[in-house]
C-alpha cells in the first residue's frame, strides 16, 4: 500500500484518471467499430511528430524563463530551413539534414535577440513570450511574401513570387525520418522507429547537457538565482543559453513533424502550436520552472491519445461526425486545464 501512495503521489491523481479514460477508450473503441491498431499507430505518430516540439519547452522552464509561449520563434527558423532545402533543390535524408542546419542556424540567431528580450523583462517572460511569439510570425508573414524564393514547388503559381501557404515535400523528404527502420505490425499499424529513435536521440542529448557544468548551472539558476548569483553563475548568459536551445529544438521539431505530415504549412500555422506544447509539457507534470524528458513523454503521449481517440470513439457511436467539434472541446479543455494546474 505504501508503494501504491508513493506511485500516486509522484505520478499525480490527474495524469491517473486522464490515463484511465484513455484505455478506456483503447478497451471500448472495438465495441464501436473502431479498429485498435488503427488507433494505436495514429497516436503513436502523432506522439513522434509533436515529441521534439514538446520537448523544447525543457530548457527555458529549467532555466527560470517559463513557459516557452514564443515557441512560434523557433517554429519560424525551422520553416525557413525547410523552404531554403526545397529551394535549393536537395531531396531525401540530405534535404532533411539541409532544412535542420539552416533551421537550427537561424534559431542560434533568433533565440539569440529572444533571449536578449526576455533578460529585460525578468519576471513577465511568459507575457512577453505570448507577443514576441505572435509578432514575430504577423512579421514573417510578411517576409514570405517578399523573399527571394523562386522553387516552382513553393511560390504561388499566379505570380511566380511569393511562399505558398501549403507547400508539398512528396517530392523531397516526406517520411524520410518515420520510415527509416520502420516496422509493419500490422495492415493498419505501422511502427513509426525512425521518428521514435529520433525522439529517443533528442532526448538523450537534452538529458546529457543538463549532466554538463552548463547545463547544471542553468538549472541553478532556475532552481534558486540568488544561490547561482551568489556562486558566481552568469544568470543572464545562462538564461540566453537556454532560450537558444529551446528555439533550436523547436526548430528541429517542426521539421520532424513536416517531413512525416508531408507538407510545410506557411504563414500562422506556428501559432497552431503554442498552447497544445505548453499543455501537453504540463499535462505530463511539469511546472513553471521544473520539467523533466518524463513530463514531456507522459504529457506528449496523454494529450495525442486523448485528442486522437475521443473523437473516433464518439462518433462511432452516435453515428454523427462531429470530430472537429469534439476535438476543440477536448484539446482547448485540456489546455485550460493544463494551464489552471497548481503545481505540488
Amino acid at each position: 500500500m505504501a508503494e501504491v501512495n508513493k506511485f500516486i503521489k509522484n505520478f499525480g491523481w490527474p495524469r491517473i484518471i486522464i490515463g484511465c479514460f484513455l484505455l478506456a477508450l483503447f478497451i471500448v473503441a472495438p465495441i464501436f467499430g473502431v479498429r485498435i491498431d488503427t488507433s494505436l499507430n495514429d497516436v503513436i505518430v502523432r506522439f513522434g511528430m509533436s515529441a521534439v516540439m514538446v520537448l523544447s519547452m525543457v530548457p527555458m522552464i529549467q532555466s527560470g524563463c517559463g513557459l516557452n509561449f514564443g515557441i512560434p520563434v523557433g517554429l519560424v527558423a525551422g520553416m525557413l530551413g525547410a523552404v531554403t532545402s526545397i529551394e535549393l533543390g536537395f531531396v531525401g535524408i540530405s534535404g532533411i539534414l539541409v532544412a535542420f542546419l539552416v533551421g537550427i542556424l537561424a534559431a542560434i540567431v533568433f533565440g539569440f535577440l529572444y533571449g536578449q528580450l526576455l533578460n529585460r523583462v525578468k519576471g513577465d517572460e511568459m507575457i512577453i513570450a505570448t507577443y514576441v511569439g505572435y509578432s514575430f510570425v504577423f512579421f514573417m508573414n510578411m517576409m514570405w511574401l517578399i523573399l527571394p524564393f523562386r522553387n516552382p514547388t513553393s511560390v504561388q503559381g499566379f505570380k511566380g513570387e511569393g511562399l505558398r501557404v501549403t507547400i508539398s515535400i512528396q517530392e523531397y523528404w516526406f517520411h524520410k525520418i518515420s520510415d527509416f527502420l520502420a516496422i509493419p505490425i500490422s495492415k493498419n499499424f505501422i511502427l513509426p522507429t525512425g521518428m521514435i529513435l529520433f525522439f529517443g536521440f533528442m532526448a538523450l542529448l537534452v538529458w546529457a547537457f543538463f549532466k554538463t557544468k552548463t547545463g547544471t548551472a542553468m538549472t541553478a539558476v532556475g532552481s534558486n538565482p540568488d544561490y547561482a548569483r551568489a556562486a558566481g553563475i552568469d544568470i543572464d548568459k545562462m538564461r540566453v543559453i537556454s532560450v537558444v536551445l529551446s528555439t533550436m529544438i523547436a526548430a528541429v521539431g517542426i521539421i520532424v513533424y513536416q517531413q512525416s505530415f508531408g507538407f510545410v504549412q506557411m504563414y500562422n500555422s506556428p501559432l497552431a502550436f503554442i498552447f497544445p506544447s505548453v499543455a501537453a509539457v504540463l499535462l505530463g507534470g511539469a511546472s513553471v520552472n521544473k520539467a523533466s524528458i518524463a513530463n514531456v513523454i507522459i504529457g506528449t503521449f496523454l494529450f495525442q491519445g486523448i485528442l486522437t481517440m475521443t473523437p473516433s470513439v464518439i462518433n462511432s457511436a452516435i453515428n454523427i461526425d462531429v470530430s472537429e467539434i469534439i476535438r476543440i472541446i477536448v484539446s482547448n479543455g485540456m489546455i485550460v486545464y493544463a494551464l489552471t494546474r497548481k503545481a505540488r
